[in-house]
C-alpha cells in the first residue's frame, strides 16, 4: 500500500535523462579536448618562437639578449639575496651570503665570457675592499680563454682584407692556423710576411663587435641597480670605463698608441734602449686586426725561466719553452729588470701623461739586447688600453707623491679634498700600497678602529659601507683616472713583489715624481729654481726610505741564508696593507689580494 505513495518514473522520462547525462559527458570530453589541444597548440607555438628568437640571437646577435637576460636574472638574485639576508639577526650566516653572491657573480662573468672578463678585470682592481669571497673569486679572473676555429679567423680575415690571409693572391706569405695565445675578445696567430718579416697577428673574435654594446648597456644598468638599491657611489664610474674599453676594441687605436709610446721612450734617455715597443705593420692592420713584429723572448708570467735568464737560478737548462735561449745568462739579475719597468711607468705617469692601464706579467717580455748581447731589454706589450692624463692631474699627482714621503700631510689632504676624497689617509694607503694613517680615524661614536673586533658581521658590513662612502664623498671632483692609474701601480707592485722585491718601488716612483715637477713647463725661473730646492731637501729625507728597504733585504737574505721562508719588501707592505685594511674596514684581506 505504502508502494503506491511513491511517484512512478515513466520510461520517457527515464530515457531523457540518460540521454542528458551521456549528452553533456560528451560535451565535457569535447571541451576538455579542445582545452588540451589549444594548451598544446599554445605551448607548441611558444617553444617554437622561443626557438626562433634564440637562434636569430645566436646567430645575428652572438647571444647578447640572453647574455643580458643571464646578467638581469643574476642581479635581481643577487639583489634578492642581500634583501633578505642581509640582517642584524643573521648576522652570523652573512659570509654565506657573501660566498653565494660571489659564487653567483663569477658564474655569470666567466659563463658570459668576452668583455665580461674586462669588466671584471675592471671591478676586481678594488678587491681588497671587497668581502673575502669576492677577492677569491676576482683573482681568478684571468683573460686566457679557449682558442675558436680557424674558420672563425678566417671569416675576419676575409671581411677586413677581402682575400685569405696565404695563397697567390693572399694577405701573407705563410700564416699558422693554430693560435699561440688566445685571450677574452682576441687571439695571436704567427705569421709571415710576403717581404720575409714575421709578424704577430692578433684577431678580434667576431662575436666579440656584436656584444660591445649589449654588454656595455647591461653593466651601465647593473651599476644604477647597485648605487640606487645600495646607496653606494658607483656609476660615476660607468661612462670612463666603457669609453675606454671601447677604444680596447678598436685595434687601429692600438696601433697608434704603440707608436706613441714607442716616440715616447725613444726621447726618454734613461729608458731608449732598455725598453722595446714591437713595430706596428699599419698596413696589414685593421679594427679588427693588428699586425706587430715578432718578438722572441721570455714572458715576465715565466718565472723559472725570467730567473735563469737573468742569471739568479743555478739550475741547468732554461725553461723548456725557451730552448732558443739555452745557455744564455744576462748582466744585471732582477734588480735590472725591474728598475727599467718601475722607471717605465714612473715616465708613463709623471712625464708623459701616457699611461699603459695593463702591465701584467704577460704583456712583458725580457729578451737580450739587440745591440748589447749581454744586457735585457724589457718588450711592452698589448698597447688596447691607455690613459691620457692632463698637465694639471700630472702634476697634482706628483705633489702628492712628494707630500706622502715627506709626511707633509696638509697637502695631502688639500689635493684629495680637491679630487672628492673623503679619507686621506686611506687614498694614501692605496696610492703607495703602504699603510698611512696620519690622522686617528674615529667613529661617530667615538671609538677607534679597534672596535672592529668585537662588532658582529653585520655592523662590520655597515662600517666598511659607510667609509667607503667617506671615502668616495663627492664623485663629481674626482679623476676619473685614478681608477686605471690604481689598477697600473697595483700590477707593477705584484710584479715586483713576486720577483722578490729587488728594487725599491716607492722610492724609484717618489724619484720620478718629485723630478717631474722641476721640468713642469710654465714655470718662472725663481719657481723652478725653488723645486729643485724642493727636490733635493726631498732626496735627504727619502733616506730613510731606503734604510727601510735595505733592512728588509739584509732580513731577506739572513733567512734564506738559513733555509728559511723569507719575505720581500712588498711581502712586509702587504702584510701591513692586510692588516691596515682589518683595522679600518673590518675586511679580511686575502695574501696576493694586491697583486692586481
Amino acid at each position: 500500500m505504502l508502494s503506491c505513495l511513491v511517484p512512478l518514473r515513466s520510461p520517457a522520462v527515464h530515457v531523457s535523462s540518460r540521454a542528458y547525462q551521456h549528452h553533456f559527458s560528451h560535451s565535457s570530453t569535447a571541451s576538455r579536448r579542445s582545452r588540451l589541444f589549444c594548451y598544446s597548440r599554445r605551448t607548441a607555438l611558444a617553444v617554437v618562437g622561443l626557438g626562433v628568437l634564440w637562434f636569430t640571437d645566436k646567430q645575428l646577435n652572438a647571444s647578447a639578449v640572453a647574455r643580458n637576460i643571464r646578467t638581469l636574472w643574476t642581479c635581481t638574485l643577487v639583489t634578492l639575496d642581500y634583501k633578505l639576508n642581509f640582517q642584524p639577526e643573521k648576522a652570523h650566516q652573512i659570509p654565506l651570503l657573501h660566498e653565494r653572491v660571489a659564487d653567483r657573480i663569477y658564474n655569470l662573468l666567466t659563463s658570459n665570457g668576452g668583455l665580461y672578463i674586462k669588466l671584471g678585470q675592471a671591478i676586481g682592481a678594488n678587491a681588497a675592499l671587497m668581502p673575502r669571497a669576492m677577492q677569491d673569486r676576482f683573482s681568478r679572473l684571468f683573460d686566457d680563454a679557449p682558442q675558436i676555429p680557424y674558420s672563425s679567423i678566417l671569416s675576419v680575415l676575409r671581411s677586413e682584407f677581402g682575400r685569405s690571409p696565404v695563397g697567390p693572391d693572399g694577405v701573407f706569405a705563410e700564416f699558422d692556423e693554430q693560435a699561440v695565445a688566445s685571450a677574452s675578445i682576441a687571439q695571436v696567430h704567427r705569421a709571415r710576411l710576403k717581404s720575409g718579416e714575421w709578424v704577430a697577428v692578433k684577431i678580434q673574435k667576431p662575436d666579440v663587435s656584436k656584444q660591445v654594446e649589449w654588454d656595455l648597456g647591461a653593466f651601465r644598468i647593473v651599476m644604477w641597480m647597485f648605487e640606487s638599491w645600495f646607496d653606494m657611489p658607483v656609476y660615476f664610474a660607468v661612462d670612463f670605463i666603457s669609453n675606454h674599453l671601447r677604444q680596447e676594441l678598436d685595434f687601429l687605436q692600438e696601433a697608434r698608441n704603440a707608436i706613441a709610446t714607442a716616440e715616447f721612450v725613444a726621447t726618454e734617455p734613461r729608458l731608449s734602449g732598455k725598453v722595446y715597443i714591437p713595430r706596428v705593420y699599419t698596413e696589414y692592420s685593421t679594427r679588427r686586426v693588428l699586425t706587430a713584429e715578432w718578438v722572441d723572448g721570455v714572458r715576465l708570467s715565466d718565472r723559472p725561466g725570467i730567473r735563469k735568464l737573468m742569471g739568479e737560478d743555478n739550475g741547468i737548462g732554461l725553461h723548456p719553452t725557451h730552448p732558443s735561449l739555452e745557455g744564455v745568462r744576462l748582466r744585471g739579475g732582477l734588480r735590472a729588470i725591474m728598475q727599467t719597468m718601475v722607471e717605465l711607468f714612473s715616465a708613463q705617469m709623471f712625464s708623459w701623461g701616457w699611461v699603459h692601464c695593463d702591465p701584467h706579467p704577460g704583456n712583458i717580455i725580457i729578451r737580450p739586447h739587440p745591440q748589447y748581447q749581454l744586457y735585457p731589454q724589457l718588450v711592452l706589450l698589448d698597447h688596447g688600453l691607455y690613459v691620457r692624463v692632463g698637465e694639471e692631474f700630472r702634476r697634482k699627482y706628483a705633489e702628492l707623491w712628494r707630500a706622502l714621503l715627506a709626511t707633509d700631510w696638509d697637502a695631502v689632504e688639500a689635493i684629495t679634498t680637491s679630487w672628492g676624497i673623503g679619507t686621506p689617509d686611506l687614498f694614501a694607503s692605496a696610492t703607495l700600497m703602504r699603510p698611512m694613517s696620519f690622522r686617528m680615524r674615529k667613529d661617530e661614536d667615538g671609538n677607534g678602529d679597534s672596535e672592529n673586533g668585537t662588532v658582529n658581521q653585520y655592523e662590520r658590513s655597515l662600517l666598511m659601507k659607510k667609509r667607503l662612502k667617506n671615502f668616495l664623498y663627492d664623485t663629481d671632483k674626482m679623476p676619473k683616472e685614478l681608477i686605471f692609474l690604481g689598477r697600473n701601480m697595483r700590477i707593477v707592485q705584484g710584479n715586483n713583489q713576486v720577483l722578490g722585491s729587488p728594487v725599491n718601488r716607492i722610492k724609484i716612483t717618489a724619484y720620478w715624481a718629485s723630478r717631474s715637477l722641476t721640468t713642469t713647463s710654465n714655470l718662472t725661473f725663481l719657481q723652478r729654481l725653488r723645486e729643485y730646492r724642493r727636490d733635493m731637501a726631498f732626496r735627504i729625507v727619502m733616506f730613510s726610505i731606503d734604510l727601510v728597504f735595505w733592512a728588509s733585504k739584509l732580513r731577506q737574505w739572513i733567512r734564506a741564508l738559513f733555509g728559511l721562508v723569507s719575505e720581500g719588501f712588498e711581502d712586509e707592505l702587504e702584510r701591513d696593507m692586510r692588516g691596515f685594511a682589518k683595522r679600518a674596514f673590518g675586511v679580511d684581506v686575502a695574501p696576493g689580494v694586491f697583486l692586481g
